[in-house]
């Protein structure tokens, strides 16, 4: 069974995942079409920024956030203001399992949409539709499948979110202390092995569940004559 402070850090790591995808999954969506539908000047470089996080020590991004977002930063200092903070709350480390997740999401929902017949989209135009109808009631409904696995592979990722995270909003029992802090906690404890343990074992099913979902639903949304090809 688990321990009154073992439920607490479970659900404050779903309550930082869910809450960083949230955060992150509307730009996403901007962000995976025009990649997807658009052509433009520094479009590569564009594209390799977006997936930067991928290949970033996680510590470079938790300080890029630091920097940024903490009480004295360009963007954290005016939020403060309107009594919006990110550092050192469970807010800072939704925001940087959302940073750590987001090209995974992109990744996922470009493929998605890439993969909606381009002629759908002109068919609906040709009939008055304007191009945010078209993307609301074409593109979008026949790309949700690749969104929700790319939700799917972002909330997985944020639950195993480290090192951006314990550089921007630190290791704090109750406020930022998610999953993997509290495993990295309870290893630096004599006799903690258990809770270690416990926490682990937790994160590994609850990382399978997400992914799980993801692979049935690519399965899914695959063409049968893909599938059996």
């Amino acid at each position: 069974m688990l321990t009154a402070a073992e439920l607490q850090i479970l659900g404050l790591s779903l309550k930082v995942a869910l809450w960083g995808l949230v955060a992150s999954l509307p730009f996403s969506i901007a962000i995976a079409f025009v990649l997807a539908r658009k052509s433009f000047y520094g479009k590569t470089l564009f594209d390799a920024a977006v997936h930067l996080p991928l290949v970033l020590p996680p510590v470079v991004v938790g300080y890029a956030l630091l920097v940024l977002f903490g009480t004295q930063g360009p963007i954290g200092k005016p939020l403060e203001a309107f009594g919006i903070v990110f550092a050192f709350r469970w807010t800072g480390a939704a925001l940087a399992a959302g940073i750590m997740g987001f090209p995974l999401l992109v990744r996922a929902i470009r493929l998605a949409i890439e993969a909606v017949d381009p002629r759908l989209e002109l068919a609906a135009r040709t009939l008055g539709a304007s191009p945010l109808r078209v993307f609301f009631t074409v593109t979008l409904p026949l790309a949700l499948p690749g969104v929700i696995t790319g939700g799917l592979l972002g909330f997985a990722r944020a639950l195993g979110e480290f090192g951006a995270t314990i550089t921007f909003v630190s290791n704090i029992p109750g406020e930022t202390q998610t999953l993997p802090l509290a495993i990295y906690t309870y290893t630096q404890v004599p006799g903690a092995d258990a809770q270690a343990l416990r926490m682990s074992i937790f994160s590994v099913l609850l990382s399978l569940v997400a992914l799980a979902l993801s692979e049935w639903l690519a399965r899914r949304s695959t063409p049968q004559d893909s599938r059996h090809a």
